[in-house]
């Protein structure tokens, strides 16, 4: 039986006290199903870095990669989130390039191919994972590499006309062709791919694949029972029960990201602002619970973001606040798996608006955590790749402010019936397709994907 190959930028934090994000969770369950192994950067810096430090936990070797400063800053701080990462977002008005970085961005790629080769078996199956590895495929084309190598890309992909804004645009279209499986997370992200390549194939030497490169969406998941089952015992944690007393009779709207202006943090407190303005019986009857931990630091459009959305809420709380109602509370740090699924089963509302996101778990949480009796009611931007299967949410344009706001106070009053009926619908969605199921597929498809032969060994 083929072995499975993860390839990440990161490894992740299993076996060491952290909870562990769904991805996680399935790769190394198809990687302790198949057997295999994991290489993603350690995460640390080094003036002068070895081989990947490698070990094993039973049929799973996880190989960690350090790279120099000088990497980090080129290939990660640089063209990762800097270039792709706007880009992919439709913010191209963000976006920072230069060569340097573009350059180091590929050599980072080749030392991964690098780390790689060596520890590959004839039959080992290569799933690389995110948009900081697109070139690898093509960098171990390069080095003889003939296994079967997919890739799946988590965030958004441009329309074509946004794409063209890319600097080596081809470049990045012609790594995709040394994959023989790309996954996408939705139908839209997969035919926005599919015409960037028709749009170029006139100048897309196909070299290393002759056959056509298997592009499809395949929509990830959560692990729905094992989150359902968490969010039921959330309800005995002591802090969850000493905030379910706090808030007492009001309702609590929740909205949980990263710190990252694909989010529509400010459009999203501007919407509750003018949800309190239009409604002033919710006064003292709603709070807005926004958690937010911190991600990238020293990049300009994030560093802009923390501060607007700080201010923004100090603002709101200024003019609407009484001594013993705060309407927002904003926090920057992370929680557990655990308290975040009590705090969902405690909201009546799930508010998830951003401006642009792959999929985005959290609207899938939210709803796997809410008691089918008493459901809450998610509020979902329709540009969140989850909109395309939670069709149960009350879908909102995150852009329009009142159209939010209108959601919010339809979501806050609506009867019991029909919260019932929407949260039905949308659990059905989740239980027949949880995460493993989405690992499954892919993989399958995967499986099927016949191997290349390179043109010297080519017995036609």
């Amino acid at each position: 039986m083929s072995r499975l190959i993860v390839v990440s930028n990161r490894l992740p934090a299993l076996g060491k006290g952290v909870a562990a994000g769904g991805l996680a969770v399935a790769l190394d369950a198809a990687l302790k199903d198949k057997g295999g192994l994991w290489l993603g950067w350690s995460g640390k810096t080094s003036d002068a870095p070895g081989p990947a430090q490698v070990h094993t936990e039973g049929a799973v070797t996880y190989a960690a990669l350090d790279l120099t400063a000088e990497d980090v800053a080129g290939y990660y701080d640089g063209i990762s989130n800097s270039v792709l990462w706007p880009l992919c977002h439709y913010r191209a008005d963000l976006l920072e390039y230069n060569r340097a970085d573009m350059d180091r961005y590929m050599a980072v790629n080749g030392k991964f191919a690098d780390a790689l080769v060596p520890m590959l078996r004839p039959d080992d199956l290569v799933w690389v994972h995110d948009y900081h590895l697109i070139p690898l495929a093509e960098a171990l084309r390069e080095r003889g590499v003939q296994n079967r190598i997919g890739y799946f890309h988590h965030i958004p992909w441009p329309a074509h006309d946004l794409f063209r804004a890319l600097p080596r645009a081809r470049c990045f279209l012609q790594a995709m062709l040394a994959y023989d499986v790309v996954g996408l997370q939705t139908r839209a992200d997969a035919r926005n791919l599919r015409e960037a390549l028709d749009a170029r194939r006139h100048d897309l030497e196909e070299t290393i694949a002759p056959r056509g490169t298997r592009i499809g969406a395949y929509p990830i998941s959560i692990d729905t029972a094992a989150f359902v089952a968490r969010a039921r015992r959330a309800r005995d944690l002591p802090r969850i029960r000493e905030l379910h007393q706090r808030f007492g009779p009001r309702d609590m709207v929740i909205g949980v990201d990263r710190l990252d202006y694909s989010k529509g943090l400010p459009e999203r407190l501007r919407a509750f602002e003018q949800l309190l303005e239009n409604h002033a019986g919710l006064h003292n009857r709603v709070s807005f619970l926004q958690i937010t931990p911190a991600s990238r630091s020293g990049i300009e459009g994030y560093d802009r973001i923390q501060q607007e959305v700080a201010e923004r809420a100090g603002r709101l709380n200024a003019s609407y606040g009484t001594l013993d109602w705060v309407p927002v509370r904003y926090i920057n740090r992370a929680f557990s798996h655990s308290l975040l699924a009590g705090l969902y089963r405690l909201s009546k509302v799930g508010l998830v608006t951003p401006l642009r996101d792959g999929m985005n778990l959290v609207a899938k949480e939210y709803v796997a955590a809410q008691d089918p009796e008493d459901p809450g009611v998610l509020v979902l931007s329709q540009f969140a790749g989850a909109a395309a299967e939670m069709q149960g949410a009350l879908i909102v344009n995150p852009h329009d402010v009142e159209e939010v706001a209108t959601a919010l106070a339809r979501a806050l009053t609506m009867p019991v019936e029909e919260r019932r009926d929407r949260h039905a619908a949308m659990m059905r969605r989740l239980t027949a397709f949880p995460v493993a199921v989405w690992a499954k597929s892919y993989l399958a498809d995967l499986e099927a994907a016949q191997r290349r032969v390179s043109p010297a060994t080519d017995p036609g």
